[in-house]
C-alpha cells in the first residue's frame, strides 16, 4: 500500500492533494479508539495502527488529536472553526482590496471635480 490517493483533496487545505484519503484517516482514528485498551499507552496503539496502515505514528497521532479537538474532548480550534476563520480572512482581504480601490477612485474623481485641487 502506497498511501497515495489519486485525486483526493482535503477540504480544509485549499485543494491541496492529501497523501491519505479522508476515509483512511477516519479509519485510523477509529481503530486507535477501539483498540486503545489493548495497549499499555495511547502511543503504542497509535504506533501499531500506523504500521498497519502505512502511515507514520506521528501522522496518526496528529489525526487522533484533531479528532479529539473536533469531538470536544480536547481544547483547541475545531476543523469547522478553522475553515470559518480562513473564510473570514479571505473575505477581509477582499474587502480591504475593494476599499483601497474605492479610496483611489474617490481621490481621482475629487481631483477631477474640484478645480482648487491640483491635477496630475
Amino acid at each position: 500500500m502506497t498511501g497515495a490517493a489519486e485525486g483526493t483533496e482535503s477540504p480544509g487545505r485549499g485543494g491541496v492533494r492529501a497523501r491519505f484519503p479522508r476515509e483512511l484517516r477516519e479509519r485510523a482514528v477509529r481503530l486507535v479508539r477501539e483498540h486503545r485498551a489493548e495497549y499499555p499507552s495511547e502511543w503504542a496503539a497509535i504506533s501499531s495502527v500506523a504500521g498497519k496502515l502505512g502511515a507514520s505514528p506521528e501522522t496518526v497521532r496528529h489525526w487522533v488529536r484533531r479528532a479529539q479537538v473536533d469531538a470536544g474532548q480536547r481544547p483547541g480550534t475545531t476543523a469547522e472553526e478553522r475553515e470559518r476563520i480562513q473564510q473570514l480572512e479571505r473575505e477581509n482581504r477582499e474587502l480591504r482590496r475593494a476599499n483601497e480601490i474605492l479610496k483611489a477612485a474617490s481621490a481621482f474623481f475629487a481631483r477631477e471635480l474640484d478645480p482648487r485641487l491640483p491635477t496630475r
